[in-house]
């Protein structure tokens, strides 16, 4: 397209009209008339809502707002319980209503004898059924050596940690030789007493 050409003087580019910058609000606070660009909640029943300050008169508002303006005690006490489940209601769970209460109570006579226990015929919920099975829990895997070292001290393979110490105990007093007249013929069995003992302490057995 040449210079001079009467279609291209023809041609005009429209240039953007400089566009405003956006206003802030104004100042809520009765009779300033200064930009509102702080925000601060209008208050209970008004969940999202926001009043614009400027700085000076946030501040004040701030300072004196109070959520629980106009609720007795009982009132926020309730409204603070409600607040836990989000404002939300709850019931208890089970069956609601007398129903549901009649069934519990027949559940409950039928499972409990006459003198008020619990019925309980294979003893899996008495308190040394309790202690046996928190015991085996605890209880570490037998190995080789363990099983002898019961062995030595002439105890079961679940022989507990009380049974285990007596034993040592009585061992001890009985092949010591202070307890033989000073007979040094039982120091070896009194040595493989000890070992086992200590062997079984370090496993956790005892």
């Amino acid at each position: 397209m040449k210079l001079d050409s009467k279609y291209f003087d023809a041609i005009r580019v429209k240039g953007k009209r400089p566009s405003e910058p956006p206003r802030a609000p104004e100042c809520a606070w009765e009779g300033c008339d200064q930009a509102g660009i702080y925000k601060a909640p209008m208050g209970r029943d008004h969940e999202g809502q926001y009043l614009n300050f400027c700085v000076d008169h946030v501040r004040q508002y701030n300072k004196s707002y109070n959520y629980f303006s106009g609720m007795n005690d009982k009132d926020i006490q309730r409204h603070l319980k409600d607040s836990l489940t989000g404002n939300r209601p709850t019931w208890t769970m089970g069956h609601n209503g007398t129903a549901g209460d009649a069934a519990r109570a027949a559940t409950a006579a039928r499972t409990r004898r006459w003198n008020g226990r619990a019925r309980d015929p294979f003893g899996l919920f008495g308190a040394e059924a309790a202690a046996a099975r928190k015991t085996a829990a605890r209880r570490p895997k037998l190995r080789s050596l363990e099983v002898k070292a019961l062995e030595t001290l002439d105890l079961e393979r679940d022989a507990t940690g009380e049974a285990i110490r007596g034993r040592y105990k009585n061992l001890v007093k009985q092949l010591h030789p202070d307890a033989n007249g000073g007979d040094r013929s039982t120091e070896d069995k009194l040595r493989e007493v000890i070992q086992a003992y200590k062997l079984l302490k370090q496993s956790g057995f005892c």
